[in-house]
């Protein structure tokens, strides 16, 4: 059997039991993955980072160091396959951790936000993108995952959170994405 891994990491009011990444989890565990939950201690609340493009980026910094910390005694190279599933800050902090220590791991990138395409790299994966999502504009998306040749799904009337307000249409596209990712674990 191989050896696989599968690093969670949480948006900051989006956490691993909410169904993105519950849902990934279970599916990764199924496979036979190794899983690490990633947590961050901000200083302060999400809605103050969010309004502050100087606290949003020390907020960033400061997870990243406890990113960074949670991951120090991990040996990458002793797995076949790593995994790197993000949520919103999730996903920069996934991309910027991947493109830091040269891993090479496939990324799942559910509603990135800007800063994640300054880390990303091209890799076997998906970006998942709400077009109703106000923090990252979905023509940028669609651009920056074209040139970085990743594959993307944009879901129509999706927020943040890949949700539409419509329960059965929510259920619906859940169950899309997780059978892709389903298919890149």
């Amino acid at each position: 059997m191989s050896k696989k891994l599968a690093v969670i990491f949480p948006g900051v009011g989006y956490h691993t039991d909410k169904p993105l990444l519950y849902y990934s989890k279970k599916l990764a565990k199924n496979k036979d993955y190794e899983i690490i939950d990633i947590k961050y201690d901000l200083p302060e609340a999400g809605t103050v980072i969010k309004a502050d493009a100087e606290k949003r980026q020390q907020a960033f910094d400061t997870a990243f160091e406890q990113v960074t910390e949670q991951l120090k005694d991990i040996v990458f190279t002793d797995y076949e396959k790593v995994v790197l599933i993000g949520k919103s800050i999730g996903t920069a902090l996934a991309a910027r951790y991947n493109m830091t220590y040269e891993l090479e791991a496939d990324q799942i990138i559910f509603t990135p936000i800007e800063t994640t395409f300054a880390f990303v790299n091209p890799c076997e994966g998906f970006v998942f993108h709400g077009d109703a999502d106000p923090l990252c504009d979905t023509d940028m998306c669609t651009q920056l995952s074209d040139e970085l040749s990743l594959t993307y799904v944009v879901i129509p009337g999706a927020n943040h959170s890949l949700e539409t307000g419509d329960v059965a249409v929510d259920i619906a596209n859940l169950q899309k994405v997780m059978e892709m990712v389903d298919k890149l674990l």
